[in-house]
């Protein structure tokens, strides 16, 4: 290699995986993407942004009903003692269609939506 070229490690992930690895670095790290709270989030009592950031970066309770591709986009949390789910869609950098390959960083703009469970 002539430093021009770098290896493409993340091709020899399967692509599942480094959908969830680049899923897992928005929820735990709000890097690679932006976090976004309903209205009904923000107006829960005693909220704090910090903290609810806080319990997502650390959530692990996935399961096949609620993580069945192995992506790590989905789950439901408590947080002021509302039952909240929360969800990462993968869109065009432009936030204008479904991004055509969510395994790619570069063509991926991640949206981690954080809601009440009623809101869903």
């Amino acid at each position: 290699m002539d430093g021009s070229e770098r290896p493409n490690f993340a091709k020899n992930i399967p692509r599942a995986e480094r959908i969830a690895q680049l899923n897992d670095q928005l929820r735990k790290t709000g890097g690679g993407g932006r976090v976004m709270l309903t209205k009904g989030v923000r107006m829960l009592p005693g909220l704090s942004i910090d903290g609810l950031l806080d319990d997502l970066s650390i959530y692990t309770n996935f399961d096949a009903d609620n993580d069945p591709h192995g992506e790590r986009d989905f789950g439901d949390l408590v947080h002021c003692g509302a039952e909240l789910l929360w969800k990462i869609d993968c869109y065009d950098k432009r936030l204008e269609f479904g991004s055509d390959d969510p395994a790619d960083a570069a063509v991926t703009m991640r949206v981690l939506t954080i809601m009440l469970a009623a809101e869903y």
